[in-house]
Formats: structure tokens, sequence, C-alpha cells
């Protein structure tokens, strides 16, 4: 994954993927985002958006600068992410204005759990991914490209109308990578502001810096996964590197964006307590103690079947040894009625945020304050 890094297109994916199954899952999506219809003209041919982060190299060839593969892309080609196309030596986003998934969710399906406790929040996403985690839960959106599925253009305003008309707080770029959809996602955001409506990032993280600033500028809050805390987990299962997503954590941090952390243990991959240690110490040097921390159950899915759920004693083991490093705000997650899914104060210990999946039971808060002995809760308690 460097400057000379080159590839075009997905081709060996598509032969790999089943295009009946993804297409049937991404029409049932939008089917069941009937009730959040948004109106819309269809896709017209040859509608594109001229994208950001790249320039001209030797003749029509031009080179992507948004994440960390630097693609050197010939004329008439994608890069690695499948959605950005050289055409006649400029670079166009395919999936700019066209949503494959929208819907209203629970802001701790995210998870946040720091964010609007209790709110819904617009979630929507775009097919495509510069990342190929094995164990991706959203494959049939992350591994398509445009031209595998029909979609209807969605102006960033009309996203907006939609959050507005239905009350909700914020829109949550989610499902797939926001990455490969910035320039889209950076409008949406622009228009909420305007109204009022919160924005908030869902990533791999696996950006270049200028253009996770620029993002970072537009949102209010970011959850990055970060998916192990060793290089070769990286290459060998996700097909990246983590040098530019830990850089990453440290500018959400420099930026004052609200930051929260998941990291999905999968069985004898990333799980052992060794590795757990490091990345904890890491997090409480660069990104700070407060930073929420969730550890996320595995199940085998996709490409990474052979190996079992994630033994919850692997991970009650994590979430002490982030509390031995000093971590205040630790979580399980993915273990319906079994997880540490609460939140309890710091200073005094009492539960502030009692959650049950993605129900609020109780909360003891006033306003960004423990209602017991006044310590500051670190988060976005409201959108004022």
């Amino acid at each position: 994954m460097n400057d000379t890094t080159y590839r075009c297109g997905r081709t060996e994916k598509q032969e790999e993927l089943s295009s009946r199954s993804r297409r049937r899952f991404l029409r049932n999506s939008l089917l069941a985002s009937a009730a959040m219809a948004l109106p819309s003209k269809l896709f017209a041919s040859g509608q594109m958006h001229r994208a950001l982060y790249f320039e001209p190299r030797k003749g029509s060839m031009l080179r992507c600068l948004l994440c960390p593969r630097k693609c050197l892309i010939p004329d008439g080609k994608t890069g690695y992410c499948g959605v950005r196309k050289n055409i006649g030596g400029t670079l166009y986003s395919l999936s700019y204005g066209h949503p494959c998934s929208i819907h209203a969710d629970p802001i701790e399906k995210k998870p946040f759990f720091h964010v609007l406790p209790g709110t819904t929040s617009l979630s929507i996403s775009t097919v495509g991914c510069n990342l190929e985690c094995k164990f991706c839960q959203n494959w049939q959106i992350s591994q398509s490209t445009p031209d595998m599925i029909d979609t209807r253009y969605t102006d960033p305003e009309r996203i907006v109308r939609s959050a507005e008309k239905n009350g909700l707080p914020s829109i949550t770029y989610t499902y797939g990578e926001p990455v490969v959809f910035i320039e889209y996602a950076r409008d949406i955001s622009a228009a909420a502001s305007s109204r009022q409506i919160m924005s908030f990032a869902v990533t791999n993280g696996y950006y270049n810096s200028r253009p996770f600033r620029d993002l970072l500028g537009d949102i209010d809050a970011v959850k990055i996964d970060l998916k192990a805390f060793t290089d070769s987990y990286y290459r060998k299962i996700c097909g990246g590197t983590l040098k530019p997503v830990l850089e990453s954590i440290v500018e959400a941090r420099r930026q004052g964006v609200w930051l929260e952390i998941v990291y999905l243990m999968v069985p004898t991959l990333n799980d052992s307590p060794e590795e757990i240690r490091r990345m904890s110490r890491w997090l409480a040097k660069n990104a700070g103690r407060e930073v929420p921390i969730h550890f996320s159950r595995f199940f085998p899915q996709y490409k990474l079947k052979n190996l079992p759920p994630t033994p919850l004693s692997s991970l009650e083991k994590a979430y002490g040894i982030c509390r031995e490093e000093g971590m205040k705000f630790v979580y399980i997650g993915n273990i319906p009625g079994k997880g540490r899914e609460s939140t309890y104060c710091p200073s005094c210990g009492e539960l502030i945020i009692e959650r049950r999946g993605y129900r609020i039971i109780s909360k003891d808060m006033k306003g960004d304050r423990c209602g017991n002995c006044g310590e500051a809760i670190p988060g976005i308690w409201n959108t004022g």
C-alpha cells in the first residue's frame, strides 16, 4: 500500500460474489426503507459528480489521493474501491447521490453510546469500500460496485429534508464505507448543519490525512473500527495497513471531534491479551482514557466462516485489561442480554445510563453530568 499501488476495478470480487444475492439484499434494503422513501428521479446515464482528492499524471492517467492505496488509474477505469472513475483525466464519483440503503436506526446500533442516547439517526450508505475485510457483515454493500445495482439519484437536500420531516436529530454515514462517498457525505453534512441536524460517520479510518481532516471539519462525531493492533492482521484479513487508521484516531482527537472505537474480537486472530494490552495503552496515551471502546463479538460470516463466535470469556478478559490500563468507558456488545452495555460514572461508580440492546432503560444525568456526584461525563448529550 504505497505510491506505486495500482489496481483498477474489482473483477475478481465481482466473479466471487453472487450478483443475484447482492441485488436481492440491496433491493430488500431499499424496500425496507419505504417509510423513509425520498422523492427522486431515476439514475440518468452519465450523471456523475466530479471527485475531490486526485492529481493528473502522465497522459490521461491520474492518481487518487483519497486513501493510502493512492491508486494510479488509467482513463476509463476505476480505483480499488470501484466507485471512483477516471474519465478523460478527471476523477468522478460514481456513487455520489446514489444511496443504496436508507434506514432510521437507534444511535446505539452504530454503536455510539456517548452521543444523543435514545435517539434515532437517519442512516445511509452507498456501495463500495477501500478495504475487503473477510468478516464483513455488510459485504453485499461494501463489495458491490455501482454497475451491479439500480439506484435512484437523491441529492443532499432531500436526505436532510427527510431527517427533518421525520424529526431525526442526526444523519449517520454507515453500513458501507464513508471514505468512498466522502463528497456526498460532506455535502449532506453542510446542508444538515444549516438545519441544526448533526452528522456522524462510522468508518474504517483508512484515509489519507487531508481528506480525513476535511471530513472531520464537517461532522460532529466519528466511530472508527480498529480492526486489530497488528499490521499483519490488517494485511491478511482486511487488505490494508494499520498505521493510517492509528493516524486517523490521533487526528480525530486533535480536531476535537467526538470519537468512539469499536474492536471486533476474532478468535485466534486479534484476541490475545498481549495485543489487547498494547492497544489499550496506545489508546490511553494517544486517544485519551475517556474515549469509549466497544469490544464486539465476532460471528462467522462472509469469507471467515471457519472460526467460532468469540468466547464470552475472551471479551470479559479484554474488558478487564482495558479497565486495568485506565480506560474509563469500556463496553461489550453483540451479546444480547449479557453484554456490558451500561455506562457508569468513573468518579462515584453509580449507574448513569442503563442499556439493554439498543434501548435506554434508565438515565441518571443532569445535562452532561452524573446525576449522583456531578462528575462531567464526556460525550454529546444534546443537540444544542
